[in-house]
């Protein structure tokens, strides 16, 4: 066996978890016992006082969302002040999650996961046991356990009441959810990436081509060398989020391998949703590309990734002096958008407020677009050397979308850096987007034509091969600070939105996504879509199990 490298081995858990046990052990996990409540739901969480409203410490806020218990002094505090209850005294950083009874680091602004803490929460359903119904047991244990199958730290059931975790199969298929739709867990910071994964797990094409076994993980093995494969590791959570098991599901494999694809971003820190998404995309190419095709370019890349998502991109560069044009083409996975401000007062710019008035308009994808494509002036210190002027000249840039791929994904730059400042922050600003996209007046095609008129004919173009109709079907969300906060992906699936908040999976109204506030927007082509609904009634069960491996270094 091959040495393993250390880079990729037992990245450190969180610090402050570790600390908290150091110095008060088990002792306040077993004080909190007695507060467990299980719903008939199956869902655990913390036994308020009947008389009394649960509430923030801090602004007395009513208990309209997730509410955190400290472990040290029993305070309880909103989301919002978390952070500030963590830097008020010594060692106040462990807090469970009062809604859904799991840990919860107010330094980290995350989950986390301990197993000795699972141990608790179990043991206490099984003293409960007698005064339950067998199928609330079933649901309880079941959602514990499978929930947090994070490697080889499972909990030690009893082996008689684990038996009853067989039934959950028989039942699962009465669910009303549409089948794909399971809950991720997360493995400590890692709601960046089980928001991607949702919305790459229900892409149409993307889905469809690993249902449908193409990536031949058997034969991808023989051929593998050290490094795991992130294609081989995406099939094996497709057949597990298709089987038809509705309890969470660990992607801790996948996770072990991405580190190995991206050594700069293994650790348990907080990622950036969008750099992991194209990080993947380029896992993936790494092992087909060179497999499909080795001696061409991303532009006409024959893998799964590039053959969903890759588009081309068109730049024009004119000179301002003699009017001539350079042009050139860029393949891209992905647009990145900047927000269109040119609606907001420069108060609201200023004070960075979240939603726009009536007074000073909002803030749309489209504008967003028109801001993309629209024609900008390069600066002095940006000329370009003119072929016709033989010098550098002032000049003007223009962008605009030369293939559409069979799904769009659009990118809101929320992040902004000052390298003149030395300073970051976030945009939280509202943006409006649109269910049904039309990118017909983005094409080249049509922003050509807006420029020169009539003296154009015959314009060479590719754009006739892939319908400008999109429609959406997922929407990824980040909430919170710059440095710390929380990704969520809402799904669209047969018409009706379900929001994937890391292992939990709920139904909600379109207006929840409408004023979300939008990090990525995943659309698909009209038809693909509608199709996609059409196939999602009937598509059978995958008929591979949920691997089970013990994996170095994720435990």
């Amino acid at each position: 066996m091959a040495a393993r490298n250390p880079v990729f081995a037992n990245p450190k858990p969180c610090k402050h978890l570790a600390d908290y046990k150091l110095s008060h052990g088990l002792s306040g996990y077993k004080s909190l016992q007695k507060w467990l409540k299980t719903s008939p739901n199956g869902n655990t969480s913390i036994k308020m006082r009947e008389t009394k409203m649960p509430r923030c410490s801090f602004c007395s806020g009513f208990h309209r969302g997730r509410l955190y218990l400290c472990l040290i002094c029993s305070s309880m505090y909103c989301p919002d002040h978390t952070l500030l209850h963590s830097q008020s005294g010594n060692g106040h950083d462990i807090a469970v999650d009062i809604d859904r009874s799991e840990l919860y680091c107010c330094s980290c602004s995350d989950q986390v996961y301990d197993p000795d803490f699972d141990k608790v929460v179990v043991s206490k359903n099984i003293m409960d046991m007698p005064n339950k119904t067998q199928d609330s047991v079933v649901d309880d244990l079941t959602r514990r356990s499978s929930k947090r199958r994070r490697l080889n730290s499972l909990v030690d059931l009893d082996l008689k009441k684990s038996k009853l975790l067989v039934s959950v199969r028989d039942r699962r298929a009465k669910s009303c959810y549409p089948l794909g739709l399971r809950g991720l867990n997360n493995l400590g910071s890692t709601c960046f990436m089980n928001s991607v994964l949702q919305a790459l797990l229900h892409a149409p094409p993307f889905r469809n081509y690993f249902l449908s076994e193409r990536h031949d993980r058997e034969i991808c093995k023989k051929k593998s060398s050290d490094q795991s494969c992130l294609a081989c590791d995406i099939g094996v959570i497709f057949s597990a989020v298709y089987s038809g098991d509705r309890t969470p599901y660990s992607p801790a494999q996948f996770l072990y391998s991405w580190w190995q694809h991206s050594a700069n971003l293994a650790s348990y820190e907080q990622q950036d949703a969008h750099e992991f998404f194209i990080s993947v995309l380029d896992g993936i190419h790494e092992r087909e590309g060179k497999e499909r095709n080795p001696s061409k370019e991303n532009g006409d890349c024959q893998c799964i990734a590039h053959r969903v998502f890759s588009g081309m991109l068109r730049s024009d560069v004119t000179c301002t002096t003699c009017g001539s044009t350079s042009t050139t083409y860029d393949p891209c996975v992905d647009i990145s958008l900047n927000m269109d401000t040119s609606n907001f007062s420069s108060v609201d710019v200023a004070n960075k407020s979240n939603r726009p008035n009536e007074d000073t308009g909002r803030s749309t994808l489209l504008a967003c677009l028109d801001l993309f494509t629209r024609p900008e002036r390069l600066g002095s210190d940006q000329k370009l050397y003119c072929q016709n002027c033989k010098e550098k000249r002032d000049s003007l840039k223009q962008m605009s979308i030369k293939r559409l791929p069979l799904v769009l994904s659009l990118h809101i730059k929320r992040f902004e850096h000052s390298s003149l400042r030395r300073t970051s922050r976030k945009i939280d600003w509202h943006l409006q987007f649109p269910f049904s996209l039309d990118m017909t007046p983005y094409l080249s095609s049509s922003i050509v034509r807006n420029r020169f008129g009539n003296r154009i004919s015959g314009f060479e173009s590719d754009e006739a091969d892939i319908s400008a109709e999109f429609e959406i079907f997922a929407v990824v969300t980040h909430s919170g600070m710059l440095d710390s906060g929380h990704y969520v992906t809402y799904l669209r699936l047969q018409n009706q939105w379900y929001k994937c908040d890391d292992a939990w999976i709920t139904e909600v109204d379109e207006r929840i996504v409408r004023a979300s506030q939008c990090y990525m927007i995943f659309y698909v082509q009209k038809m693909l879509y509608y199709k996609a609904n059409e196939d999602l009634s009937c598509m059978p069960m995958s008929t591979r199990r949920d691997p089970l491996v013990p994996i170095a270094g994720c435990c």
